[in-house]
């Protein structure tokens, strides 16, 4: 071979290595709230979101993991057939019930333009802002839809109280003529730069991981209570749960495997994935969502995870199953009180001695063990039962997070187990 060739190949190497030798500081993902298709009037429950926003302001409140002193925030179009035009938005230090810190306001911008179009079907990153946030703290993010624009997808079980008002508030230190809302429209991440070794985690979940039982404005969903113990570590924790979210069929949400390049590749700086999902295509068969709809088998179910793994692993991201907890009298009162049977909770405990034995995930955390009753092991505890018998309340969410065995996830930074 030449030496002009060697010249060339030297360059080449040079070329491609350079930007991973590269130090300084580096963006990561610090929140998110997973884009979900909004459903139609025959669907069980409401969207809690007029059908169109029109000449509307819409003010959410997030809490981030990790904090720095720029962010960046993502807007999506995930669902939307038509471009979505934002007229302005800022991001601000929250106040009490919607208003916010006038000195803290920060004016948003897109490609250095205040106004944006968000194409149908895709997602835009915001300009960085300069704004401290600390971890584990929060940020309003205002956004001003000046033309009537179809609500075509939301995050719609929040967990957070958000507020829509008339006209262009963007800039108002506290509302007016404001509704409140805990769906998301729009807003699906935020990401914060920092000078250390980007890392996060991202949780794949259904309503359990959403937080359905948590309580309402307190931050209190398994996810944020483990985000408090990996803050610390400069580790950083999305939320990527669905409530009614599937493993192999869509629901309230598409499918999770048609969800990971969005919800877990495209985060920036994840290296760990958390999955707990699957109840919901063991028990939604035959209840009023999926009536007609055959139960998945045992067999499907483990090509599903084994097909997330897979694909994870191809992405460098290690994957930490966990066990499917007791759900024994699910939903009562309700008409999802057909939710649970017998034969349900056998291929629930069929697909945990799975999860638990098979080799197939870097790690596994046994909730299912950590929350049943031990007097009753088909049912969850009184102490950690929302009283729903299927959602964890707060303590069990703590239950849950207290129970992610920390350091096995530092002892791994930068190789997977497997």
């Amino acid at each position: 071979m030449s030496k002009h060739v060697l010249s060339r190949l030297s360059t080449l190497a040079l070329f491609f290595t350079a930007p991973a030798m590269a130090a300084g500081p580096a963006w990561v993902a610090t929140w998110q709230a997973s884009p979900q298709p909004v459903w139609g009037t025959e669907f069980p429950f409401p969207t809690y979101l007029p059908g169109s926003l029109d000449n509307r302001t819409i003010r959410q409140v997030a809490r981030v993991s990790l904090g720095g002193t720029r962010l960046r925030i993502v807007l999506s179009n995930t669902y939307g057939g038509q471009p979505v035009r934002v007229g302005k938005a800022t991001v601000a230090i929250p106040g009490a019930k919607g208003a916010v810190v006038a000195d803290s306001l920060r004016v948003v911008t897109f490609g250095g333009s205040a106004e944006t179009s968000l194409p149908p079907g895709a997602s835009l990153v915001s300009n960085p802002i300069a704004l401290t946030l600390p971890a584990l703290s929060q940020v309003a993010v205002s956004v001003y839809l000046p033309e009537a624009t179809p609500v075509t997808g939301f995050h719609w079980d929040g967990k957070q109280t958000a507020w829509i008002a008339q006209g262009d508030q963007v800039a108002a230190s506290g509302l007016h003529d404001a509704t409140e809302t805990t769906a998301r429209p729009l807003l699906s991440g935020i990401q914060v730069e920092t000078i250390s070794t980007p890392r996060a985690v991202v949780v794949l979940g259904d309503s359990i991981t959403d937080g359905a039982s948590a309580s309402l404005d307190k931050d209190r969903r398994w996810p944020d209570f483990l985000a408090a113990r990996f803050a610390p570590r400069g580790i950083a924790v999305v939320n990527a749960g669905i409530s009614g979210g599937r493993l192999l069929s869509d629901g309230m949400g598409v499918n999770a495997l048609a969800r990971l390049d969005r919800d877990v590749f495209a985060q920036p700086g994840v290296r760990d994935l958390v999955v707990m999902i699957g109840i919901n295509d063991i028990a939604w068969p035959g209840t009023i969502f999926a009536r007609g709809e055959r139960r998945p088998t045992l067999e499907a179910l483990q090509a599903g995870y084994r097909q997330l793994v897979a694909q994870a692993h191809l992405h460098g991201i290690r994957v930490t199953g966990a066990t499917l907890t007791p759900f024994e009298g699910a939903l009562p009162g309700t008409p999802m009180a057909d939710y649970y049977d017998a034969d349900k909770d056998a291929l629930r405990k069929r697909l945990n001695e799975w999860i638990r034995k098979s080799d197939l995930f870097d790690a596994v955390i046994d909730f299912d063990a950590l929350l049943r009753d031990p007097s009753h092991p088909d049912h969850l505890r009184d102490i950690y039962d929302s009283g729903d018998h299927l959602h964890p309340g707060d303590e069990g969410n703590k239950a849950m997070a207290n129970a992610v065995n920390v350091e096995g996830f530092l002892k791994n930074v930068g190789s997977l187990a497997r």
